[in-house]
């Protein structure tokens, strides 16, 4: 035990953050919740973008195009991005850091901006099944840059979920799409690649929760504690009492202000947490330097198509609280990254 102990951990590196989980309750109560790590602030608004937009990959003429079937709300970064979001049919999209991706070789195929992956996913699919499909066939390539005024490159994988429980993700690994898909996929974090991950799973069933956890901020630390916790707590289909243990769980795992590696942004702080009630469809958001959680009920906002797109400004910290649907404005949506070195 002790050895397989110290192989697992000889995985373990400072590397990356982030964190996703999947509460499956009775009675169809689904919750995904994710933390957004990262060491400079990343942008971030909500956006409200309907059914119905002509959409195309940011890579010129070269881009795949679609029309988008499902309105979503999303959280932006760097206003270039749709990091994390559900759409109106309870599918819920999140982008994680992921050291080890390599994305496929440029080539013929159509091609699709990182900054569009999460969605691409929340406009076309209702179902985790129904993304699988149609990305496992790899009709197109994902192609990713550098953040914004830095020298980092964008490596990231896709999580997602639906309103059954069912999760997928995706990995670029050494140029080939990897998908894990299983409703057993409850937790992601970052690196080690997912497979390891769910390595790491099997030697922590072994041990006792209540004597022992790994404590660090570390990315399989992280998973080890939000897969035991997940499985620790008594699952209900009292929203608010599923909402406090999912609310509960991510502010566990995630990483204190303060605290940042000089040479890995992306172990740092905890910037904000989404929440998502994928039953009832509401997006909770609670940003980690303001005081209150606000939310998005979709019974608010309108989704379907010829809707306006709007905004929740968040960039100079303002200051929401509960349903904050009435506090959008309308905008023009902002352009997903292209070439930026």
């Amino acid at each position: 035990m002790i050895i397989m102990g110290v192989i697992l951990f000889g995985w373990m590196q400072d590397t990356t953050a982030c964190s996703r989980f999947v509460y499956v309750g009775p009675n169809n109560t689904i919750i995904t919740a994710r933390s957004m790590d990262w060491k400079w602030d990343i942008m971030t608004n909500l956006y409200v973008f309907p059914a119905g937009m002509e959409r195309d990959g940011a890579m010129g003429s070269n881009s795949i195009k679609w029309k988008s079937k499902y309105g979503s709300v999303i959280a932006s970064a760097y206003e270039m991005c749709s990091s994390d979001g559900m759409n109106e049919k309870g599918l819920v999209a999140s982008v994680l850091w992921l050291d080890e991706s390599v994305y496929p070789t440029r080539g013929t195929k159509p091609e699709l901006s990182i900054g569009a992956w999460v969605q691409y996913a929340l406009d076309n699919f209702s179902t985790v099944e129904e993304a699988v499909k149609e990305l496992s066939a790899e009709k197109f390539n994902v192609v990713s840059f550098y953040v914004p005024n830095t020298d980092v490159f964008a490596t990231v994988h896709l999580a997602l979920s639906d309103a059954t429980g069912d999760n997928a993700i995706f990995e670029y690994v050494n140029g080939k799409l990897v998908v894990h898909h299983s409703k057993d996929y409850t937790v992601m974090t970052n690196s080690p690649v997912y497979e390891k991950q769910l390595a790491l799973t099997d030697y922590w069933k072994e041990v006792n929760g209540l004597e022992a956890l790994p404590g660090t901020h570390r990315s399989e630390d992280r998973f080890i504690r939000a897969t035991y916790y997940l499985s620790a707590i008594k699952k209900s289909d009292d929203i608010k009492e599923a909402l406090s243990s999912a609310f509960s769980i991510i502010r566990n795992i995630s990483v204190p202000a303060g605290i940042s590696t000089t040479d890995k942004p992306n172990l740092s702080r905890t910037r904000w947490v989404t929440v998502y009630d994928q039953k009832n469809k509401i997006m909770y958001f609670e940003k980690t330097n303001t005081p209150s959680i606000m939310w998005v009920d979709f019974k608010d906002i309108g989704l379907i198509e010829k809707s306006e797109v709007k905004k929740l400004p968040l960039l100079n910290d303002e200051y929401y609280s509960g349903n904050c649907a009435k506090n959008f404005v309308v905008t023009e949506p902002f352009k997903f990254v292209s070439s930026n070195k």
